[in-house]
């Protein structure tokens, strides 16, 4: 293992092996360097210099005979975030009845383990707890005994938490693994804030036998179905066509979509907190960041939400769409039967305004209760109509600053880093650039035109809309990652190119 240093920030050696592919120049690897000089006073560094698990992963995976949910042991949180101090409650169910361990970990870099081990509660008295009947619009909304409450100690730093729930064997059998998970915010003024996009994750969830946004019988773009929080997740909803990772049972979109974003921005030192869609109702927490960041498959946004980023924009943070099919529905919150806030949601109406794809939408979907403001006036490119599909990402205007240093030529292409879903339609804003566009290629053959775009913002900031939902593939692998891959079309991985494009816009963010 080299030393806890090193680990922390192997940019050296990267940066050499650039130099040496071509990708950078030694003074723009200079300049790299310099571009995280000096943080290592923050405490993402400290924290990523403390010791990772060895054994974090889900080993043993099991899923029933309709594939979303693992009866044999399952578990959902009381909330989507908690700061420290404050309790959470989690609620575990076994079939069979075993006892079960609970180990709870920090996911990050540590020297490139993953994550980190923080607590260990074993004995757990596991019991079968009641699948729900369906409620109105389908609503599956747990409401099972408690089996472990924690209240998150002050020096549990934010970040994104897996609890991983193993059953104790009895006689000759063996055990069964699931996760849990949830979010440690904090309120303290920050660089970078990271947005789960857990909306998301709770609109795709399918547990426990089919039942999300998408399967209600009138439709599967309509406002007919309601979604809890208060569920386990199951597994990946699309891994028959997207990404067929076994980590995903009970952790929601994070592992595969958002994870590799995480571990590369932990590992590069950046000081960055996390926060759900949920704590993005107001702008307070957004107002205390340098830059905001909308990762992966970010589609549902409670109205407050957009307003919250408006403000942000205006009060001069730097937003990053490294994001697709950002922005999509309008998903109102309500509170669950426990009385506690922001735990259902459903698809409300579009995003779009009066833009021809909203209207579109609620002629042919409605109708919805709720109509969006344009996301394109946010983000710089909008949804279209297709939105999925895959494609390359190909450079548009290699002399802008955003590529400073990766040696691109126009029309160089980074392969299948665009899709699953995108972002085309340029919105007519003053300055806004098409940095990168082309064609994606829906169901694998047919052609739709997606757009990268980067516009300023009124105090000097600016807006940037990488414009799909692969851009973290390019940044990291971490341990047990699996790569997507969605209309024959599928992501290389990391690529010096999409890291030095990330690493550009934050050293301008940040400075």
């Amino acid at each position: 293992m080299s030393s806890p240093k090193e680990s922390s920030f192997p940019r050296r050696d990267f940066l050499q092996a650039a130099i040496a592919a071509g990708a950078l120049s030694s003074g723009a690897a200079a300049a790299g360097e310099a571009g995280v000089a000096g943080r290592d006073g923050n405490r993402i560094v400290a924290e990523n210099k403390r010791e990772g698990a060895l054994d974090w992963q889900l080993t043993r995976v099991r899923v029933d005979g309709k594939g979303f949910r693992s009866p044999w042991v399952e578990g959902y949180c009381s909330r989507q975030s908690v700061k420290a101090g404050e309790e959470i409650e989690i609620f575990v169910s076994t079939d069979p009845a075993r006892k079960v361990r609970l180990e709870i970990f920090r996911m990050g870099y540590y020297g490139g383990r993953g994550a980190r081990l923080m607590k260990t509660i074993d004995g757990l008295q596991g019991v079968a707890q009641p699948t729900p009947q369906p409620g109105e619009k389908n609503l599956h909304e747990c409401r099972w005994e408690s089996s472990a409450r924690l209240t998150i100690p002050g020096d549990w730093l934010s970040g994104v938490y897996l609890g991983r729930l193993t059953t104790v064997p009895e006689g000759r059998e063996s055990y069964w693994q699931s996760y849990v998970v949830f979010i440690v915010r904090d309120d303290r003024p920050v660089d970078v804030l990271f947005q789960c996009s857990d909306n998301t994750w709770q609109a795709y969830n399918r547990w426990p036998n089919d039942y999300s946004i998408y399967t209600h019988p009138k439709g599967v773009q309509g406002p007919w179905a309601d979604v809890s929080f208060d569920r386990p997740y199951g597994r990946e909803a699309q891994h028959d066509g997207v990404v067929n990772d076994p980590l995903t049972v009970g952790s929601g979109e994070f592992l595969p979509f958002e994870f590799p974003l995480a571990y590369w921005l932990e590992e590069q030192g950046y000081d960055v907190s996390y926060c759900s869609n949920s704590d993005m109702l107001s702008p307070d927490r957004g107002l205390k960041s340098k830059a905001f960041i909308s990762v992966g498959h970010d589609e549902y946004w409670d109205i407050r939400q957009f307003r919250s980023v408006e403000a942000m924009r205006d009060a001069g943070v730097n937003l990053m769409f490294l994001s697709g099919n950002a922005i999509c529905w309008v998903t109102p919150f309500r509170e669950g039967a426990s009385g506690r806030p922001n735990r259902i949601i459903f698809r409300g109406g579009p995003y779009g305004a009066e833009n021809e794809y909203a209207v579109n939408r609620e002629r042919d979907h409605g109708p919805f209760p709720h109509r969006g403001p344009d996301e394109g006036l946010l983000m710089g490119g909008r949804n279209v109509e297709p939105v999925n599909g895959g494609g390359d990402w190909i450079i548009a205007k290699p002399d802008h600053w955003i590529f400073e240093g990766t040696g691109v030529k126009q029309g160089d292409a980074v392969p299948g880093l665009i899709g699953w879903e995108y972002h085309g339609q340029p919105a007519d804003i003053p300055g806004l650039e098409v940095v990168a566009g082309g064609t994606a290629w829906q169901g694998g053959v047919n052609p739709q035109q997606w757009t990268a775009t980067i516009h300023p913002g009124p105090k000097g900031n600016f807006i940037f809309n990488a414009a799909t939902i692969f851009w973290a593939q390019g940044l990291s692998t971490p341990p047990g990652h699996v790569l997507p891959w969605s209309h024959w079309s599928r992501p290389h991985g990391p690529d010096p190119r999409v890291q030095r494009i990330t690493r550009n816009l934050l050293q301008r963010a940040l400075s």
